[in-house]
């Protein structure tokens, strides 16, 4: 009996050895939690209706659909982050039909590694273009056509520094940078349209240097505001004639699903028209917040302006 129960108490030290080993060997890394994901859907629907109504006006319904989502790794010295976000709405007027109200893509991806505290060397690239064919006279089909999905498009691709001290500013300047501007619509490949030099040319591309800018703040409880902006000058041509751009999105949060957003767009791009572009919008209607991350969300400072 003392053989078997030594036998025993040998096997089973043995076996919690094998165990604690097995543990050991079974320990999975956790990369995901250096990625953070910060993603907003939102539907936004308008309605006017008039029966008898002296006051006059036209029945009306639009809608607008939008994401924006920030995807960022962040370990250590590498910060890598990507922003994509993409819009389009439309509006059915009585007498008037249907047309564009909304219409954006914005793709963007810049890496960075830290040499100082804030500071790091980036390198990175962003796409811009449109959905659907735009018009003259108030987006009337009938009009003439002046834009198209990627017509223009605009391809940007350079290297320099990034200056990022939390979430909620981040700074990009870029001394080297080629800019494409596609216009893949045979319709509008004109010398001069988007600055293009000859007719049937597709793209022109030009070589200078882009800064850009993206800010946070809470203005109040549920109150947000986001700001971007940028700057581009072209060394081979023009260097004065600066490319201009300004946006602002004010939030304003009702509760977990319901919020309302009110955009505001400045641009000046001499290639395109020779006066300052404004575009505004207003909207009330659903919004889906994704907030995934462990690394970044476990700093208080960090994803405040969409927390629950």
């Amino acid at each position: 009996m003392k053989k078997f129960l030594l036998i025993l108490s040998f096997s089973m030290g043995i076996y919690a050895s094998a165990q604690e080993e097995l543990k050991k060997d079974s320990v999975v890394v956790d990369t995901v939690k250096y990625w953070s994901v910060l993603g907003k859907n939102t539907l936004m629907i308008n309605q006017a209706a008039f029966s008898n109504w002296v006051g006059g006006g036209a029945n009306n319904v639009g809608w607008l659909a939008g994401v924006n989502y920030n995807i960022t790794y962040e370990k250590n010295n590498d910060l890598w982050e990507n922003i994509i976000v993409m819009d389009y709405g439309q509006n059915d007027t009585k007498g008037l039909g249907v047309r564009k109200t909304q219409d954006a893509i914005n793709v963007s991806t810049n890496y960075g590694r830290k040499f100082s505290k804030s500071w790091y060397f980036s390198m990175g690239a962003g796409l811009q273009s449109q959905f659907a064919a735009g018009y003259e006279d108030g987006n009337n089909p009938s009009a003439k056509k002046i834009s198209n999905f990627m017509a223009p498009g605009y391809l940007n691709l350079g290297m320099g520094i990034t200056y990022r001290p939390n979430d909620n500013l981040t700074v990009t300047l870029r001394p080297t940078n080629a800019r494409w501007t596609f216009v893949l619509d045979k319709e509008l490949q004109l010398a001069g349209s988007y600055g293009l030099k000859n007719d049937g040319d597709t793209s022109l591309l030009q070589f200078g240097f882009l800064g850009t800018a993206l800010y946070k703040v809470k203005l109040m409880e549920n109150v947000h505001i986001t700001n971007t902006a940028s700057v581009f000058s072209n060394y081979l041509d023009h260097p004065e004639r600066l490319v201009l751009a300004y946006g602002a999105v004010l939030n304003f949060k009702v509760n977990k699903f319901i919020s309302s957003n009110i955009t505001l767009d400045l641009l000046y791009d001499h290639n395109q028209i020779q006066k300052t572009q404004l575009k505004q919008t207003l909207g009330i209607g659903f919004a889906y917040t994704l907030n995934n991350g462990v690394k970044r969300s476990d700093r208080k400072d960090s994803q405040w302006w969409i927390k629950k």
